[in-house]
């Protein structure tokens, strides 16, 4: 079992926007906990977003925001 973090992802992550709704253009990392908890107990949208907003909940209750935002400062998107 692989436990080596894919930068890449990481990256994605860091830098991807809520595309639709009241926090449209917001960063996942910056959406209220409690919005990705309604997530959690609703459920995910599919495909791609769905995967990054149940990323984002397992990072916010496990106080890992820094780390996000870490990645935000040093691989800043152009």
């Amino acid at each position: 079992m692989d436990l080596t973090p894919d930068t890449d992802k990481l990256i994605e992550l860091a830098h991807y926007r809520m595309p639709f709704g009241k926090f449209k253009d917001r960063y996942l990392v910056d959406l209220p906990e409690a919005y990705l908890l309604w997530f959690k107990q609703k459920g995910y949208p599919e495909g791609k977003l769905g995967q990054l907003l149940q990323s984002m909940t397992e990072i916010k209750i496990n106080g890992l925001e820094p780390f996000i935002r870490k990645i935000q400062k040093d691989f800043p998107r152009h």
